[in-house]
């Protein structure tokens, strides 16, 4: 059977069999085979693959991996884990935005204590300047999904009054080319903080503040679906979200 996965991921980055072939040593007739016959390749070029085309294994050879083996890479993706998002070094922040060379993503109902930080609005800027994408997901204030997360932490009006504030705080950001900001309408049962393939997840807890939550700070390894599923969690709400009119 055909590989059609394999073969989209080629035509959805303009990337011949020739090419493919060239960039991890092997034989173009054997990445013919991979796609037009379904064959599996050695592991090493599985990952060579993946890498060259920035996808996954396990997206483009679902069987290839064992459950054990997509466990325990996922579980090497994990760096470390924060019981409070309070407990998170600042310096820890500032690293994980300062190392994204192509993308940063928030995606949080308000997140005020990033845009009430300076030193970091002024760093999304300045990624920005140098041609790092930033999307910035908020919060519809007006939506009931906001309402309810005010009700369950206790302070009722006062969430949407916090993403009022924080769209007033990146005033600066919002005209600077390759920073984007939509407003979302979603249940979030975490907020997801990113800088490439890299991660600190923030979960939501009923009845407790995001800043009081554990968080989690994870990094891309092969192999791994932990850091692929939150990436694929904020491009969902991303497209379902809508460009703020400022």
């Amino acid at each position: 059977m055909a590989n059609e996965r394999l073969r989209a991921a080629l035509l959805q980055k303009g990337v011949s069999i020739t090419d493919l072939a060239n960039a991890i040593q092997v034989d173009p007739k054997t990445v013919e085979r991979w796609i037009t016959k379904g064959r599996e390749p050695y592991r090493k070029h599985r990952f060579a693959v993946a890498s060259y085309l920035g996808t996954e294994e396990t997206y483009l050879w679902p069987e290839a991996l064992t459950r054990e083996q997509v466990a325990s890479a996922s579980e090497s993706e994990i760096v470390t884990v924060y019981p409070h998002r309070w407990a998170v070094p600042r310096d820890v922040w500032g690293r994980l935005f300062a190392s994204a060379s192509e993308e940063i993503g928030v995606l949080v109902y308000s997140g005020l204590f990033l845009a009430d930080d300076t030193g970091m609005v002024r760093m999304f800027g300045e990624k920005a300047d140098a041609g790092v994408r930033v999307r910035i997901l908020l919060g519809d204030p007006d939506c009931a999904e906001v309402a309810q997360r005010g009700k369950d932490e206790g302070i009722d009006d006062g969430m949407a009054a916090k993403i009022r504030n924080v769209l007033v705080l990146y005033r600066s950001l919002r005209e600077r080319e390759n920073v984007e900001f939509r407003l979302h309408a979603t249940v979030l049962y975490n907020s997801i903080y990113r800088a490439d393939d890299q991660f600190l997840i923030n979960t939501h807890v009923y009845g407790v503040p995001a800043g009081n939550a554990p968080v989690l700070h994870l990094r891309k390894v092969i192999g791994g679906d932990m850091v692929a599923t939150y990436a694929e969690s904020f491009e969902r709400v991303w497209d379902g979200a809508r460009p703020v009119g400022f």
